[in-house]
């Protein structure tokens, strides 16, 4: 399904130097699995509304979490990689707006995208990030377990994240030892922390009406959290102070954190740019945040 909707909606707008390699995340069903959802499809009505004044995949009914693998032009190739993590309110996942298309600009960048299907609609209401958040780190150990094979550094392995998949990014970082489901594999014998995180618009660390930080039992704003980009608008619906209050307490802590806040901009613009909104310029801010953390350095 993902390869059909890939070559309909995103190649046309996106160049890649090749066809991802595409991975299932499990070997088998995913932790907690009970029941079966219809089939995955591109939920998206003609009647939603337009970004930058083109369609998004709107991706649901997600059961098989997947990577897709997007490798930089081999001239390029920094060694550096990025797991990409849509948002979608833990319902769907913004696959192009906030995946593939962010892959193509780490591309750019010398960087490796690798795009991740998480489980979405969320499995427990009560309990929403949760399969997010064990498809997100067993991802990131996927990716280091390959890592040799693919031609990564795997002390430069990040992940990036808008709005839910910020959340679920977001407790990547946070989570320091506590890997949120039982050890499988020898792929989870690799390290399933990232070494830097992008959260953009991130959500549910603040709920709305709020002003204090709910940081999830097991996961922790510490002075070992990798250092983070923040991205959000003032005008978000989306409250802002999930990323002014995360990276207060992160740098509270002798945590990084850069911190990038606009005037307006609203919600889900991805990185598709407009003219008029500033905030859609973040991904250069983004690329000198990499440079200079050294995570775009040439290949040894």
């Amino acid at each position: 399904m993902i390869r059909r909707l890939l070559g309909l909606f995103v190649f046309p707008l996106v160049a890649f130097a090749a066809e991802p390699l595409v991975l299932n995340v499990w070997p088998g069903p995913p932790p907690g699995e009970t029941k079966t959802l219809p089939p995955e499809a591109d939920q998206t009505k003609d009647s939603d509304a337009l970004i930058a004044g083109r369609r998004i995949i709107k991706l649901g009914n997600v059961s098989v979490p997947q990577i897709a693998v997007y490798r930089p032009a081999k001239a390029k190739d920094t060694g550096a990689a990025v797991v990409i993590c849509p948002g979608g309110g833990f319902n769907i996942l913004a696959y192009d707006l906030e995946g593939t298309e962010v892959a193509a600009w780490l591309n750019s960048l010398g960087v490796t995208g690798i795009v991740l299907k998480y489980r979405v609609p969320a499995r427990d209401p009560a309990v929403r990030w949760r399969a997010a958040v064990q498809d997100a780190q067993r991802a990131l150990s996927l990716v280091r377990s390959r890592a040799v094979e693919w031609g990564i550094d795997p002390r430069r392995i990040g992940i990036l994240g808008f709005s839910a998949g910020g959340a679920a990014a977001g407790l990547a970082a946070l989570a320091g030892d506590n890997r949120v489901y039982p050890e499988l594999d020898a792929t989870d014998a690799a390290p399933f922390r990232p070494d830097f995180a992008l959260l953009i618009y991130p959500a549910y660390f603040v709920e709305r009406g709020q002003t204090t930080l709910k940081i999830p039992d097991g996961f922790a704003a510490t002075k070992a959290v990798p250092p983070v980009f923040f991205v959000h608008a003032f005008d978000d619906g989306v409250p802002v102070q999930n990323s002014l209050l995360l990276a207060a307490e992160l740098k509270r802590a002798g945590g990084s954190a850069e911190v990038h806040v606009y005037d307006v901009g609203g919600h889900g613009y991805g990185l598709r740019p407009v003219a008029d909104r500033p905030v859609t310029s973040w991904p250069a801010r983004a690329g000198e945040w990499l440079a200079r953390g050294g995570w775009l350095r040439p290949r040894p």
